[in-house]
């Protein structure tokens, strides 16, 4: 593999103009089919191979019209202080008047006719609907219901709104990306000391994510893909892509600053870092593509999309890097730098040989930078580093041991929201469970009549509220009612309600004569669907660390490294799991993140931040470790390939490292709760990874491994294939090839010499 990338990165350089213009033409035509597609689909939840989903899909094909599309607002209406909703009819009939003259509104059912009012008689709800699906809503349309709204507080009611009907506010516009990206560009102007070097991977980057975010928009109608889908692949392409091209531009520069020409440094560069890339990119690629066995479409599509961003992001660092290197081999060097890629002439092998010597020699007696420094410092205390680390990764993931899974409603908005307000309002006067009724259907020769026995036997079950009246099809094989649990949508009484009920239906369906009762709605299907994926959780992750084991075995050759790298992405994604739940569900310092309401953990969420972490982690893992073993197998001890791997390799970890937790806070501040929590939950993964787990358990484990760590039977050294991630072969290679004359050097029109 690094000989092939040897020959691309060289290709790139070579032929940058050709490889540009394929990279213009590849945008301009994502953006012209992104720019045509109809607007992407709302985000519809399924669970197929659950009794909930099964019953959803037995409705569209009994109940066709009750299958109806159309988004509703359900419009809440309280009296003010000391008065009935009946003293205020006039008032209220003004209001349903303006309703339904508003646009695309079909039809508006009137409480007092409904009989949708509450006990008390101060609240009521009243139901529009609108003729066309959420998405299709107009602006006008959102407007009317605001204006009519707005007009009945000004008369003294209180009235809020909740459904799809009604317009979510957004409250951000892309401004915590935007500050992400300007950290990254400091970060790495620090790290390169050149604003080229430096705009070099963030250019790519943005390319890379543009590509797939248009990509993703222009299949969104025809795949189902949301707008949820684009936002979650830009933040991991964006992170992904910035790191990528900031490895193999910083052994750009190390290779040339060894005496390399221009056009060879590209190369190896390619070939080494860009191996480790590649290795990297693929870790992220299988493991989003591995919830697919989940067998979940959101989740599938949703690792799909970010696994396709991500291999963009790998083939941009591969071809499209060094061809923007072709363009300015001098700029993104530091100044005092550039003379050398102008004077030097090209070494042979031998006198590159010697050249990496005397650096070596060099780099011995001048003063050792931060990273090495640290590394000494871990070896030289191990156990004491392995110790604090390991204890305080453990203790910020005790919360994880309360996690909750749930998915986001109405009930977990923001308190200011108009829709959490209606929740609210509807929770105090009709009951915690009017929010999520269950729906049971029963199937049967005469199923109204099954249904009206079936009903009236689940009424004397614990945690119910009421039972409607069966309702039975055309067909009347098919009858459906209602149950109000007595508590809220998200409560344990309540999913404890619908196992119940569901273990109830084989006695029943005997004593009504129904052939089969199912338990639907949204709140069992929100049930099943976290059900299922917490089911999933556990195998999953062992999945991936059995992959994660694999995987490096292949590129160290060795059984303790991987043994440790996966036991280390275990203590950094639990850490990263307690964090958030300490913060999105049990509220600590939720106010200095902007978090108004804490509940359960999105139940997509943890399972989904495996497959990611899982990806990132490895990042570290590879490029840091590499460096470990060339020294290692270079002749090194074990604590001095420590040393030396951080000396070349710790400072451009870190700058990575930083960019992403820069990338991913960003999406804190978001308004979607998935997103908000994804962009927390990835930054302290990242964090806790990065600084905690590869820069001091790593060396730590490695220090006291000794050359332990490398051990690989030889049985199963035969068996392995070598995949040279580090491009070892290929720098041997290169070193015994005959020394080749030096190509003419041509000046370009920004006055860089091109070798």
């Amino acid at each position: 593999m690094a000989t092939f990338l040897y020959k691309l990165g060289r290709f790139a350089f070579r032929r940058r103009g050709l490889v540009t213009l394929l990279w213009v033409l590849i945008v301009c035509g994502v953006g012209a089919a992104a720019s045509s597609a109809p607007t992407p689909p709302t985000e519809q939840f399924s669970m197929p191979g659950t009794e909930s989903q099964k019953a959803f899909d037995l409705l569209e094909e009994k109940f066709p019209d009750a299958g109806a599309d159309g988004a509703t607002a359900r419009v809440v209406i309280r009296a003010p202080e000391g008065k009935k909703i009946a003293d205020e009819k006039a008032a209220i009939g003004e209001l349903l008047g303006e309703l339904g003259k508003a646009p695309q509104v079909s039809g508006v059912a009137d409480p007092f006719t409904a009989g949708s009012i509450s006990e008390d008689g101060r609240t009521a709800y009243a139901v529009v609907t609108y003729g066309v699906a959420a998405p299709d809503l107009t602006d006008e349309a959102h407007d009317a219901l605001t204006k009519a709204t707005d007009r009945a507080r000004d008369g003294g009611l209180t009235v809020e709104a909740g459904g799809d009907a009604v317009a979510i506010e957004q409250t951000m516009s892309g401004t915590g990306e935007q500050i992400g990206v300007l950290i990254s560009a400091i970060v790495l102007f620090l790290t390169f000391g050149s604003v080229l070097a430096a705009g070099m991977p963030l250019l790519t980057a943005l390319i890379g994510v543009g590509v797939g975010v248009s990509a993703i928009t222009a299949l969104g109608s025809t795949l189902g893909l949301s707008a949820t889908t684009s936002t979650l692949a830009m933040m991991i392409g964006l992170a992904v892509g910035i790191d990528y091209a900031l490895f193999i531009v910083s052994r750009y520069r190390a290779e040339v600053g060894e005496g390399r020409t221009p056009q060879e440094a590209a190369g190896i560069a390619t070939g080494t870092a860009g191996s480790a890339v590649v290795f990297a990119g693929l870790t992220v690629i299988i493991a989003l593509g591995g919830l697919a066995v989940v067998n979940i479409p959101i989740l599938t599509k949703m690792a799909l999309a970010a696994a396709g961003t991500v291999a963009v992001a790998v083939l941009i660092a591969v071809t499209f890097v060094p061809a923007l290197l072709g363009f300015a081999p001098r700029r993104v060097l530091r100044v005092a730098d550039r003379r050398l890629v102008q004077t030097k002439k090209p070494l042979s092998a031998r006198k590159l040989r010697k050249s990496e010597m005397k650096a070596a020699k060099l780099a011995a007696r001048t003063k050792p930078n931060l990273s090495t420094r640290w590394a000494s410092f871990v070896v030289r205390r191990p156990l004491g580093v392995l110790f604090l680390a390991v204890v305080g990764l453990g203790a910020i993931a005790l919360p994880a041991t309360k996690l909750e899974l749930g998915l986001p409603g109405e009930g977990t908005m923001a308190t200011d929201t108009t829709q959490r307000k209606a929740y609210d309002l509807l929770s105090d006067s009709f009951g915690p469970g009017f929010n999520g009724p269950l729906t049971v259907t029963v199937q049967g020769k005469d199923a109204a009549a099954a249904g009206d026995k079936v009903g009236e036997n689940l009424k004397k079950t614990a945690g119910i509220a009421s039972v409607s009246q069966a309702t039975a099809n055309k067909a009347g094989d098919t009858a459906i009612f209602s149950i109000v649990p007595k508590t809220g949508p998200t409560d344990g009484e309540t999913e404890q309600l619908v196992k119940d009920i569901r273990a109830k239906a084989t006695s029943l369906e005997a004593s009504s004569g129904a052939t089969e009762i199912l338990v639907t709605g949204q709140t069992a299907l929100f049930i099943d669907f976290s059900q299922t994926l917490s089911d999933a959780l556990l195998p999953y992750l062992a999945l991936v660390v059995g992959l994660a084991f694999l995987l490096l075995l292949l590129v160290f050759r060795s059984v303790l490294v991987p043994l440790k790298a996966a036991l280390g992405f275990l203590l950094s994604v639990s850490a990263a799991l307690g964090a958030l739940v300490a913060v999105f569900q049990l509220g600590w310092g939720a106010g200095f993140f902007g978090i108004e309401q804490t509940g359960p953990i999105m139940t997509t969420l943890p399972i989904f931040m495996i497959g990611v972490v899982f990806g990132l982690a490895m990042d570290y893992e590879v490029f840091l470790v590499t460096r470990m073993r060339e020294a290692y197998v270079h002749g090194a001890s074990p604590k001095d390939a420590v040393v030396t791997g951080f000396r070349h390799s710790g400072r451009v970890v870190v700058a990575a490292a930083i960019i992403m937790i820069s990338v991913f806070s960003g999406f804190i501040f978001e308004t979607d709760d998935l997103v908000a929590m994804m962009g927390f939950g990835l930054a302290s993964a990242v964090l806790f990874d990065a600084f905690v787990v590869r820069m001091a358990i790593v060396p730590a484990v490695h220090s006291l491994l000794g050359d332990a760590a490398w051990w690989l039977p030889k049985w199963l050294g035969r068996l392995l294939p070598n995949v040279d991630v580090e491009g070892e072969r290929l720098r041997r290679r290169l070193q015994a090839a005959p020394p080749s004359p030096a190509p003419r050097s041509t000046p370009d029109h920004e006055g860089d010499l091109v070798h």
